[in-house]
């Protein structure tokens, strides 16, 4: 057995304790949520055309031309629509969003998949950068410092007044959030034991949905997106005012101990045993007391240990499952964009594909706590991907040919399996690397041979 097993289970195993906090992890999800859901609202592109006359806008860009006030003889001259845009009903219930703010329509709409693009760097950047932070600095000095760093930037965000500005901005608060989500995932991961894990994580990812689904009421209150970005920005801020608590949000014992720092672990040990009503300095004929394992530990651990995730190129086993894992989870986050498309209209309202997005994430999330534990996480993995890759090439070859109501169910059924896949990719990441290099993929908690 592994000395950090060992020592787990002396501790009182998975006891109140640990299942409180464990739990507990699941209400950050809320504001982090909604936290990533708000850049569908902030680049939500209402009806629009330009304020002149409407009557004689057939399109929403026509109007981007009209003819000089004297017309030259037997032709006319072109100017851009100088009198303002006129927006329709708004399309995510903001009267006021960088679209509206800035006239992001027409020749300057180019902006709005750049800041959606910046926004998904950020994201990207933060996963490399603080996800290896997570395994060297621990996951409770990762989380506060992102939930930190998340709650200023939003906080500018609120406040700024150009668009470069705006930019950076979204680019460096991609960044915090994903930091933050990804120490949390860890943290959450690592407190339960093997039998819990697929239950807490997949209990995480509903509570995300909530906050997913609390977002467009919080836009309707708030009317204005700078208010908005101000309110994500609170609820990151009461996070840190709360979870900024060892007592609430402790180092992870068992990244403490596959790092060889029994020290710094022994206190939080010392409390998941007394509140599992287990003392630790009591020993049995079979087996040595939590104290004297600790001792031990320590006696073989001067220094702290840590590990590159390069290291793992000596492993081929994982590195090969690193890299099935990984492509699964590109290949289904990639694909989801292409059964919206075949899913909703051209022209559709905000509302239809954000929920609809939202309850097929938590019907994922469902599907993979019924059928994970009963089938292995190998199988349902092989089984959503073989799903995911039938509905994709059935809309791919006859898209054109099929009735409206199998192109919907294929749609609906690829995006079901698309969440799944990459929800589980998460998970089994997860239980194939070790602890000390926990964090080389996004959302993803990389395993313990140990914890």
């Amino acid at each position: 057995m592994e000395p950090e097993v060992r020592v787990l289970r002396l501790a009182g195993g998975f006891g109140r304790a640990r299942c409180l906090l464990a739990a507990a992890s699941w209400l950050p999800c809320v504001a982090l949520g909604l936290a990533l859901g708000s850049e569908l609202l902030l680049t939500a592109l209402p009806a629009h055309h330009c304020g002149s006359d409407p009557a004689r806008a057939p399109s929403a860009c026509l109007p981007l031309s009209y003819p000089e006030s004297v017309p030259r003889a037997g032709s006319y001259d072109s100017r851009p629509c100088s009198r303002g845009w006129y927006y329709a009903q708004p399309a995510a219930d903001l009267l006021r969003s960088p679209v509206t703010q800035r006239n992001l329509v027409c020749e300057d709409d180019w902006k709005l998949p750049l800041e959606q693009v910046d926004h998904l760097l950020g994201w990207l950047l933060g996963c490399v950068l603080l996800g290896p932070g997570c395994d060297w600095f621990g996951r409770r000095a990762v989380f506060v410092g992102s939930l930190v760093l998340a709650t200023g930037l939003g906080a500018g965000e609120a406040l700024v007044a150009s668009f470069p500005a705006l930019l950076i901005l979204r680019l460096l608060r991609g960044g915090a959030l994903a930091g933050a989500s990804l120490a949390l995932y860890v943290a959450r991961l690592e407190l339960c034991d093997p039998p819990n894990r697929l239950a807490f994580s997949m209990g995480a990812g509903l509570f995300s949905v909530v906050g997913i689904l609390l977002l467009p009421g919080l836009a309707l209150l708030a009317q204005d997106w700078h208010l908005l970005q101000g309110l994500s920005a609170l609820t990151t801020g009461l996070l840190l005012l709360f979870w900024g608590f060892p007592a609430v949000f402790p180092e992870s014992p068992c990244w403490l101990l596959a790092t060889g720092q029994p020290a710094r672990a022994r206190r939080i040990l010392w409390h998941f045993a007394k509140a599992s009503s287990v003392d630790p300095e009591d020993s049995r004929e079979e087996e040595s007391s939590l104290a004297k394992e600790l001792d031990v530990l320590c006696e073989g651990c001067p220094q702290p240990r840590h590990h590159s995730v390069l290291e793992l190129r000596h492993t081929h086993v994982t590195w090969k499952n690193a890299l099935i894992l990984g492509f699964s989870s590109l290949i289904s986050g990639g694909i989801r964009a292409s059964f919206l498309h075949s899913l909703v209209p051209s022209d559709p309202s905000f509302y239809w594909p954000y929920f609809l997005v939202a309850g097929l994430e938590a019907a994922a999330t469902i599907f993979l706590l019924l059928t994970v534990d009963l089938w292995g996480r190998r199988s349902v993995l092989l089984l959503s991907t073989l799903i995911l890759g039938l509905a994709s090439l059935l809309l791919l070859a006859g898209a054109q040919y099929l009735p409206s109501w199998t192109v919907l169910f294929l749609s609906v059924l690829g995006l079901l399996a698309s969440q799944a896949v990459s929800a589980l990719s998460s998970l089994f990441s997860a239980e194939v690397f070790p602890t000390v290099i926990r964090e080389p993929r996004p959302r993803a908690a990389p395993i313990t041979a140990g914890c």
